[in-house]
Parts: structure tokens; C-alpha cells; sequence
């Protein structure tokens, strides 16, 4: 049997939530059309937009569905770019690369947003890069900062950001894809001006996500075509998709609380391997992190080799994002930390989720101290 520890990646879709898209997929409709059947499926499609803006803390109306968080993440920075007076992007040196790569392509300069050796974003940098802020040569600040990080699980400082950003007539997007159904999420209370979740990291299906967007927040149409989404967004809505993101999204902040009971075992495990291997070191540990994610990075021992290893014991877990597998340069989260090379290609992630049981603990450490022991006399010994 198979242990899965990649959750972050994609976590298992929940029996619910194949029930309620079933019972979507089974009513012929489009949610446009004027009769009847078109209109139930309307509905359904609504009454997911209120649920999700009651569990997140936000207006119904300021919820706009979308085909997941890269969508949602292009829609509010092209949103804050359209808007006309953004003439610099800052962007956390931990985002994604749905974010990273969308600020990169927009052609407008972008700074990068330091983070701490624990992984927190630098808000001394911030203010002081803001109080030096030049409107007339700069533009409008667009500020770009998750909410969790996906690799190691920090939870960033977004609210206070948020302040200080807004103290200088700026723009906040938030990636909240690995926090919703994780954590407790209040749209209100972060002050963003844009918010993306996706329905994959909590239960739901791949390829159904939303955008919240404020309602004085900028927003300008990407997906054109029909009038769908109140002009926002074009094209048939995913009503199947979007009745799952609903149900998955309420079954989990439902869990919230036996979702944070994951940080015992998350922390149990990091003890057992650091007994076994003194040499690695567990990023994040002194901030506040998801309870299901465990990062660890080892000096000499490659991370791919790493998963490698565990995929034969067939375990699965990562080496960092799964969006960026296969790139050589190591973990993108391990170099913002300041990690030399070596132990920035040794960083591993391994995440639990709703399905995951605490003898997953046993079996990956285990496996994981075994590889360790047979590799360790061929490793470098001052890498």
C-alpha cells in the first residue's frame, strides 16, 4: 500500500464532494439559459458564491469563479496592472510561480519582498522600502504576498502588509491557495484587495478555483465572451466543479480544528528524522507554519534523490512545489531562506492531509532513516 505525503501538491478529493458534482453533472443545464433547468443550475451556482463568501469572511457578490488559483492569481495582477496606475510590482521572494512568473511577463519592474531565516516576509524592509516611495516615478505599489507558503508552510504577516501597503494607495493580492481549508481564512480581516483559493488543496476538484476580488478592488475581463460572471469573467461556468469547490470548502473549515491536531504529528516526525540525521534542518520551525507541512533540508543530500528513494518504499512526497519539478536550481523557498546551493537542492517537503493516518508517521520515518543510512557514508562529509 502506498503512503501519500504530498498533499500540498493536490490532496484527495473528498467522497462528498464526488457526490455533490455527480448529482451536479446528473441535471442538463446551462447556468446562462433563461428556462427553467437553466435557472436551477443558476441557483446551485449562487448559492455556492454565498457559501463560499459566508466560510471566507466576504461578500457573495465579490466572489468570480474561475478554473483555478493560476487563473485567479493572472486575473488580479493583470486587474491592479489594468487599473492604469501601477508602475512597480513587489512580489515575496516565497510566491508561486503563478505569481512570480505573471509579474515577470507584465513588463513592469519588479522588486522582490524579502524573507526572514525563517521564512516570514521582511515587513521592516517593506516599510522602509515604502517610505521611500516615489508615486510620480513609481506608480501605484502592487504588493503580491501568500497567505501560507506552499514549500515550507510559513504563515506570512499578510494584514500588517496589507496596512502598510495601503497607507501609500496601494494594492494587495493574496495567493490563499495552501491556507483555505487549512487555517482559518477571513477576507475582511486580511485588508486584501484580491484573494485566490483553489478547490484541489482542500478536497475539491483540479480545475475549479475563485478570485475575491473587493468591491472597490480594480478588475478588468481576461476570459471574454459572454456576459457570465456579472461581465467579470467569459465563458460556460463549471457548475459541476464549482458544487464541489463548495461542498469541500465547508466540509474543511468544518475540520479546521482536527486539521490542527496535524501539527503533533508533524512535529513528532521532525524529531525522529533529526535523531537520525543531526545534519538536517527543519526551515520554518521557529515561525508560525501550516500544521500538516514539514520542510526539511539536508546539506549533501539531493531532494530528488530524496523523493526518488521514497517513491521505491513507495512513499510520495516532494521536493518543494510541485509546479517547479525537475528544475535543477534547487528549492525556490530554500534560497529566499539564504540556503546555500547544496542545501537548497536537499530541501524535501512532506505534507499531510484529511486522508493521512499517524502510522503514515512510522512508515515514512522508517523508510526515510533506512535510505538515509545506506546513502550517508557516500555523501560529502563538509557539504
Amino acid at each position: 500500500m502506498r503512503v501519500y505525503l504530498d498533499h500540498n501538491a493536490s490532496t484527495a478529493i473528498r467522497p462528498e464532494v464526488v457526490a455533490a458534482m455527480a448529482d451536479a453533472m446528473s441535471r442538463t443545464a446551462n447556468p446562462s439559459s433563461v428556462h427553467r433547468d437553466g435557472q436551477q443550475a443558476a441557483r446551485a451556482v449562487e448559492d455556492v458564491r454565498r457559501l463560499v463568501g459566508r466560510l471566507l469572511c466576504a461578500r457573495a457578490e465579490d466572489v468570480i469563479f474561475t478554473s483555478g488559483g493560476t487563473e485567479a492569481t493572472n486575473l488580479a495582477i493583470h486587474s491592479a496592472i489594468d487599473a492604469g496606475e501601477a508602475g512597480c510590482l513587489i512580489v515575496s521572494a516565497l510566491e508561486h510561480e503563478a505569481i512570480a512568473a505573471t509579474a515577470r511577463a507584465s513588463g513592469l519592474p519588479v522588486e522582490t519582498l524579502p524573507v526572514t531565516r525563517d521564512g516570514i516576509a521582511d515587513l521592516a524592509w517593506l516599510e522602509a522600502r515604502l517610505a521611500n516611495w516615489n508615486s510620480e516615478q513609481d506608480g501605484r505599489p502592487v504588493l503580491a504576498l501568500m497567505l501560507a507558503n506552499n514549500e515550507i508552510g510559513t504563515i506570512q504577516p499578510v494584514a500588517a502588509a496589507a496596512r502598510l501597503i495601503h497607507e501609500h494607495d496601494g494594492l494587495m493580492i493574496v495567493d490563499a491557495i495552501q491556507a483555505a481549508g487549512k487555517i482559518p481564512v477571513d477576507f475582511a480581516a486580511l485588508g486584501a484587495d484580491y484573494m485566490a483559493i483553489s478547490a484541489h488543496k482542500f478536497g475539491g476538484p483540479q480545475g475549479s478555483g475563485a478570485l475575491i476580488a473587493a468591491c472597490n478592488a480594480p478588475l478588468s475581463r481576461h476570459h471574454h465572451g459572454g456576459g457570465q460572471e456579472k461581465g467579470r469573467r467569459g465563458g460556460t461556468l463549471n457548475v459541476a466543479g464549482i458544487a464541489g469547490l463548495g461542498q469541500a470548502l465547508e466540509l474543511a473549515v468544518a475540520d479546521l480544528d482536527n486539521f490542527a491536531s496535524l501539527a503533533k504529528w508533524r512535529d513528532a516526525l521532525a524529531a525522529r528524522l533529526k535523531t537520525a540525521a543531526p545534519e538536517i534542518e527543519i526551515l520554518g520551525e521557529g515561525a508560525p507554519r501550516l500544521p500538516n507541512t514539514l520542510s526539511i533540508s539536508h546539506p549533501s543530500w539531493k531532494g530528488e534523490t530524496q523523493v526518488m528513494a521514497m517513491d521505491l518504499a513507495n512513499i510520495s512526497i516532494s521536493a518543494g512545489s510541485a509546479c517547479s519539478s525537475g528544475k535543477a536550481r534547487g528549492s525556490k523557498a530554500g534560497l529566499a531562506l539564504g540556503l546555500d546551493t547544496g542545501p537548497a537542492e536537499g530541501l524535501v517537503r512532506i505534507s499531510f492531509g484529511w486522508t493521512s493516518r499517524e502510522s503514515d508517521i512510522d512508515v515514512f520515518a522508517r523508510a526515510w532513516t533506512a535510505a538515509h543510512a545506506r546513502i550517508a557514508p557516500k555523501l560529502p562529509v563538509n557539504a
